[in-house]
């Protein structure tokens, strides 16, 4: 339990699995009194998520929307408005590679919809929120970047790096300009994580490749990152602003 967290209110994007789902959790575990999330595709899991919310003692509720297309983020933001008016902590973690697709055969419908995911609705949401969290004089935004920001990432794959490098970019940006109001903002970039994302993405020779080449020698876990997510949400990191802190098990060193 963090007491700084007693009876604040979440919000948790992209959290029906994966590290959106280890991360609404954790924040019910650490002792906030609300942790809503959002889900698009996978009723199934945004369920199971709400679920132990409610098990570690928290009010939740599970709110649907495609944050892949313009439309689809400003009805989210309606919907946030009327149900969540007043966020305390907002954890931008939904996000998708969508396909591997190369320079050549790259159409513009998705460029659109993977800048529309991981990068747009990340600077819109900390819109609608902050505003409230700038009011109390107290907020949190955790932004999700990628090791691909780096590096480029991997084949196909050069749109979402550069969507996730440009989410690191809004961090500082929003950090300067929200620090002095007591909104502190920060990201994280997961390495490669065991996860549903590369179940779908990656291969088993792709995976064993990024095994052989992290220092820790294994791949990340959703928790890990969902625990470093807790820790930018609590006083333990009350002087780090603007910062995009890397979780890879020692692959990408600053």
């Amino acid at each position: 339990m963090l007491p700084e967290l007693k009876g604040k209110t979440a919000l948790v994007t992209g959290a029906s699995r994966g590290i959106g789902a280890a991360t609404a959790v954790s924040l019910a575990k650490a002792g906030c009194s609300r942790v809503v999330i959002h889900y698009n595709s996978y009723p199934e899991g945004a369920q199971a998520v709400t679920g132990r919310i409610r098990e570690a003692g928290a009010e939740t509720e599970s709110l649907q929307a495609d944050l892949a297309t313009p439309a689809g983020i400003r009805g989210f933001r309606e919907t946030v408005r009327a149900r969540v008016p007043e966020i305390d902590i907002l954890v931008n973690n939904a996000g998708s590679l969508v396909q591997r697709s190369s320079l050549a055969d790259f159409p513009e419908e998705l460029f659109d919809k993977v800048m529309d995911l991981n990068f747009r609705s990340a600077w819109f949401l900390a819109q609608e929120c902050s505003p409230a969290m700038v009011k109390k004089g107290w907020g949190v935004i955790v932004n999700l970047s990628s090791i691909a920001a780096r590096h480029g990432g991997g084949p196909g794959a050069a749109i979402y790096s550069a969507s996730k490098a440009a989410v690191a970019c809004i961090t500082k940006g929003m950090a300067k300009e929200l620090a002095a109001k007591g909104v502190r903002v920060n990201a994280v970039s997961p390495g490669t994580v065991d996860n549903h994302f590369h179940e779908k993405f990656s291969t088993k020779e792709m995976l064993d490749s990024m095994v052989k080449m992290t220092p820790a020698g294994k791949l990340g876990t959703d928790q890990e990152v969902a625990d470093t997510i807790l820790f930018l949400c609590s006083d333990a990191s009350r002087f780090i602003y603007g910062q995009t802190l890397e979780i890879n098990g020692g692959m990408y060193m600053v």
